[in-house]
């Protein structure tokens, strides 16, 4: 008979290491799309403060 062999499980260690490089991997995935967010709507605010620039302050008499 010939012998067998079971597929080996992946170690602990394996597992762990693979999980927190996905979750890294996702993390920065997530971090990157917020910036390109806040970066185009950076834009878009001084591009319409730039149009309509705000009111001078009234002065106050006493």
């Amino acid at each position: 008979m010939t012998a067998t062999r079971k597929p080996t499980k992946a170690s602990a260690e394996k597992k762990a290491a693979e999980t927190n490089s996905m979750a890294r991997r996702i993390i920065d995935q997530e971090a990157a799309a917020r910036e390109k967010k806040t970066a185009k709507l950076r834009m878009l605010r001084l591009a319409k403060e730039a149009a309509n620039p705000a009111p001078l302050p009234k002065l106050k008499r006493k």
